[in-house]
């Protein structure tokens, strides 16, 4: 039962480690290299999109980079008003992530001709909104002179996350260069994914000492520090609970051969009587430990694994999206740690077995034979 739960609770607390990162990587990648600017405004100064694509690529770790260019606006409907940021993107550089975070309707379309009039917002905008898909709304965007641009709601997108689901509407880049008389090879900035996560600060070091001086580079990391940091603390509780249920399981286990010792004193009386030594009857108590903990092992594999891909494919276990985010509980399969688990649980167990095995050259062959 302790290694049953320790897989169970390492699977359900890294698939929701990994549900959460993969909503934030959606929105924003890895790194981000925009215009510095001194007010931290999200409406930031064009770069040289062309020329910055071309010295990024330069670096092995570099996956991909998404330009996209950000923009304030008002949206009004019939009865509700809310400002939002409109974020603009392409695919030319491949499909975009935020396409998982899809719940109704259908994905931006690029046309070749013109910018696209389709945008996604969030479940909750369009709830405060009341607007559903295939809809219309206007955007005011507050510039000299004021704009107003009609947009079709193509889809809605949910990530629970409410540093996204209450801020950005998702449109084409096109729309905001045409707002702000851009030419095509402008850009509000990159967004840059790694082939690796964890190499995010070396990578992150070496682009930032090449970077032009008026150009800013943002870990994500960074920018949405207190999800990173919750995920960090949820890591530390991961550990700290796999120590306290293989101390539980270590102690059971002591428990189980203290008790076994006591239930056979008199055979062991008469092994010693009969001359045999006190190793191997410390064997025989061995290998009676070793039986257990290979079944227990096998009994406890086989309940995780089999509710994990139970919840892993029929999703028995709902989640409320406004408490954690996503709407099941989530399964992450990590092979590699799950052997580490078992194999950690056999060590522990092992060396469990053999501390009460040594109360057995204590006992004393007269004694134990009129032992009751």
């Amino acid at each position: 039962m302790g290694l049953a739960v320790m897989v169970v609770s390492f699977a359900i607390l890294e698939g929701f480690r990994n549900e959460i990162q993969a909503k934030i990587f959606s929105f924003g990648a890895h790194l981000t290299v925009s215009k510095y600017d001194n007010n931290n405004s999200l409406e930031v100064e064009p770069i040289n999109g062309p020329k910055l694509s071309q010295e990024m690529r330069h670096y092995p770790q570099v996956l991909s980079m998404q330009p996209f260019a950000r923009k304030t606006a008002i949206i009004k409907t019939k009865d509700e008003v809310m400002g939002v940021v409109l974020k603009g993107i392409d695919e030319h550089n491949g499909r975009s992530p935020m396409r998982t975070n899809l719940v109704a309707g259908k994905f931006l379309s690029f046309p070749d001709s013109a910018a696209s009039n389709d945008i996604l917002i969030s479940r909750k905008m369009a709830d405060k909104l009341r607007l559903k898909v295939g809809e219309e709304a206007l955007f005011y965007f507050i510039q000299n002179p004021p704009r107003i641009r009609r947009f079709n709601v193509a889809g809605i997108y949910q990530t629970g996350l409410d540093e996204f689901d209450e801020v950005y509407v998702m449109g084409d880049i096109r729309q905001i260069r045409e707002l702000n008389a851009w030419p095509d090879s402008l850009v509000g900035g990159y967004e840059v994914v790694l082939r690796d996560f964890r190499q995010l600060d070396p990578v992150y070091d070496n682009v930032l000492g090449s970077l032009p001086y008026d150009l800013k580079l943002d870990k994500i990391t960074d920018q949405y520090a207190q999800l990173f940091d919750w995920l960090q603390l949820l890591n530390r509780n991961v550990i700290i609970f796999l120590i306290l249920i293989i101390f539980v399981a270590t102690f059971n286990m002591v428990a189980t051969i203290f008790i076994m010792i006591l239930e056979r004193t008199n055979m062991i009386g008469v092994l010693k009587a009969l001359g045999a030594t006190d190793n191997q009857i410390r064997r025989m108590f061995f290998f009676r430990g070793l039986n257990l903990t290979l079944k227990g092992m096998l009994w406890g594999n086989v309940v995780a694994l089999g509710f994990c891909a139970i919840q892993y494919y029929f999703h028995p276990i709902p989640l409320d999206p406004e408490n954690y985010y996503m709407d099941r509980v989530p399964i992450h399969w990590d092979w590699q740690v799950i052997l580490l688990i078992n194999l950690a649980v056999f060590i522990t167990s092992q060396l469990a077995v053999l501390v009460p095995t040594y109360l057995i050259a204590r006992i004393k062959p007269v004694v134990a034979i009129k032992f009751d």
